[in-house]
Parts: structure tokens; C-alpha cells; sequence
């Protein structure tokens, strides 16, 4: 259910008007229809949301954790919503054994029927930092550069990376077919500038005068200059000088679209 329709669902069980809600929060009504349609161009802020928490007397927090769940992109939102899904079930199962008070010689057999997964190679495991997708870049022609004037480490998407200890890392999603067949268009691609560029890396590349962004495999050749490669056959390289490339950032990690 989108953010628009929690609201809505929850100001009809109240019996609350759109002007009362208005009344309520010091936003206007149109504005306030727009974000149950699911019309609005400008997110809700925080402001506004916890504002609406109040008027509708939601938990501290539902409108703000419904509103980040909407700005994920649909593939990792599914992950997340699957793994919530586990959670969900491993925590019943210990209310179960908690209210029945299980025996330890029963909770293997409670364990197997339940269906649910234990993967005893991994000891612990860690929830990942939070990675910002910060913009699309050309997997194709270099493009403008736009970093969608966000501060590092802010972006409208996140993906979480449990390996990733650079904190000024980021991702790109891919647009076009030049990285094919290894990245295709729609992909999120996580970069860390922390890590050394090497020939043959596939990067994210910022270049100047003009600015532009692209991503393609690195070669160093001589006389400062640099090899931007595709992968696709169907492209050719593209040379540039050193001095032009004010960004290389190797990617790590790759997230396909199923």
C-alpha cells in the first residue's frame, strides 16, 4: 500500500475531512489530495508527516518509515519487503516457543517444519550500511552531469551493502547498452572512490569541460591519455585526455534487474 493510500485509509476510518486535516497541519488541501492520489511532485517532508502521524493518530514514525519505503527503487524494495516477510516468521516462531515454552529437543523439529532457513556457515550477520543512488549514468555516449544537487551521502533511492565500509561510496543506475553483456540498462551499480583504479576496471567516470558522466571499462595508455571502453562490441572506445577525467570510481558491486 503506497503512502498516499495509507493516509487515506486511515483519515476515512477517522471520519476526518481533507479540510480538517488541513486545519491540522497548516498545509493546503489541494497539496494534501495530491499526496493521497499519489500526484505530488515534491516529496512530503519530514515536517509535514509528522504532522500527519498526528492529525491521524498514527505511531510516531509510520508515515516517515512508509514515505522511505517509497522512495526505494521496485527491485530493492522487494528485497526488503522479503526479507521483513522472514523476519516476520522467525519472530512468531519464538513467541510460539516462548508462550509454549519449548523444549531444546523440540526446537530443531518446530525449526523444520516451519520452513524457514538457516544458513550455519554464516555466524553473524550485519545489516550493511545504507549506499545513496545518487543519479543515472550512460552505459552509451557520455552525458551531461547531474548529480541531482544532493550533499554526499543524500539521495532519493538507498541500497544496503553489507561489505562496503567506504563512506563516501555511492550508486549509479545504468542507462543504455554499451556495458553489455555484463551490465544492462536498469542495473545499480555501487562505486567506491576509495579503491584503486586499475586497466580493465569498470568505472563510473566524471569528466570536465564539457561535464559529463559515462561508465565504461579504463585503459591507461601513453601520453596521458585515457581508453574508455564498452563492452559491447557494437561501440567503439572513445579516447581522452587526462586532464579531463576529474572523477574515476571503480565499481563492486552490482545490483541486476530480475
Amino acid at each position: 500500500m503506497s503512502l498516499g493510500q495509507i493516509i487515506r485509509k486511515r483519515r476515512h476510518e477517522l471520519n476526518v475531512t481533507l479540510d480538517e486535516v488541513s486545519a491540522k497541519t497548516g498545509f493546503s488541501k489541494p497539496y494534501l489530495s495530491t499526496i493521497e492520489t499519489g500526484k505530488v511532485k515534491n516529496p512530503p517532508s519530514d515536517e509535514l508527516l509528522r504532522k500527519l502521524e498526528d492529525a491521524l493518530q498514527f505511531p510516531p514514525g509510520t508515515l516517515r518509515h512508509a514515505a522511505n519505503l517509497g522512495r526505494m527503487s521496485a527491485d530493492v524494495r522487494q528485497q526488503f519487503e522479503a526479507c521483513e516477510s522472514e523476519n516476520q516468521r522467525w519472530r512468531k516462531l519464538v513467541r510460539t516457543l516462548m508462550d509454549k515454552k519449548i523444549k531444546g529437543t523440540d526446537i530443531n523439529d518446530m525449526i523444520s517444519k516451519s520452513d524457514l532457513q538457516i544458513d550455519k556457515s554464516v555466524s553473524k550477520t550485519e545489516p550493511g550500511k545504507l549506499i545513496p543512488i545518487i543519479n543515472r549514468v550512460a552505459a552509451g555516449y557520455p552525458v551531461d552531469f547531474d548529480d541531482l544537487d544532493y550533499p554526499a551521502g543524500f539521495a532519493d533511492d538507498y541500497v544496503r551493502c553489507p561489505d562496503i565500509d567506504d563512506p563516501h561510496a555511492f550508486g549509479v543506475r545504468i542507462v543504455g547498452d554499451s556495458m553489455e553483456p555484463k551490465f544492462v540498462q536498469g542495473d545499480i551499480v555501487i562505486v567506491s572512490p576509495a579503491i584503486e583504479v586499475r586497466n580493465g576496471d569498470d568505472c563510473f567516470v566524471r569528466l570536465a569541460i564539457p561535464h559529463e558522466t559515462t561508465f565504461k571499462r579504463i585503459f591507461f595508455e601513453t601520453e596521458n591519455m585515457v581508453r574508455l571502453q564498452p563492452r559491447n562490441e557494437k561501440y567503439s572506445p572513445m579516447m581522452v585526455e587526462g586532464s579531463r577525467i576529474n572523477g574515476l570510481y571503480r565499481a563492486v558491486i552490482k545490483y541486476e534487474r530480475l
